[in-house]
C-alpha cells in the first residue's frame, strides 16, 4: 500500500511550512475581498495562515497580509480574523 501525500502549505505571515489541515485559508476573491474560509473551499485565490492569536496580531501590526498582496487594506479584517481564531478554540492547535 502507498502512503497518501500530506498536502503542505507555507504560513504567510511565519513562513511555516505546516499540513494544509493545520491552517486557516484566506481567500481572496476577483472582487478584490478577502476573507476568511474554514472550509478551503471558497472561489478565489487562496493562501493560509497559522491559527495563533498571536501570529495574527503580528500581522496587524505590521500589515503582512495587505501588503505582500499589494491590495488596500479593509477596514477591521484582522479584527475579524482574530476573533474567529478566539472564538474556535484554534489557537496553539487546541
Amino acid at each position: 500500500m502507498r502512503k497518501k501525500k500530506i498536502p503542505l502549505r507555507k504560513c504567510m505571515i511565519t513562513g511555516v511550512r505546516l499540513p494544509k489541515g493545520e491552517l486557516l485559508r484566506i481567500a481572496y476573491s476577483k472582487d478584490g475581498v478577502l476573507s476568511i474560509d474554514p472550509s478551503g473551499r471558497a472561489p478565489g485565490r487562496g493562501f493560509y495562515i497559522v491559527k495563533d492569536t498571536e501570529a495574527c496580531e503580528k500581522a496587524k501590526k505590521k500589515n503582512v497580509l495587505f501588503s505582500q498582496l499589494k491590495i488596500p487594506e479593509q477596514e477591521g479584517f484582522y479584527d475579524q480574523l482574530i476573533a474567529y481564531v478566539k472564538a474556535n478554540g484554534e489557537e496553539n492547535g487546541e
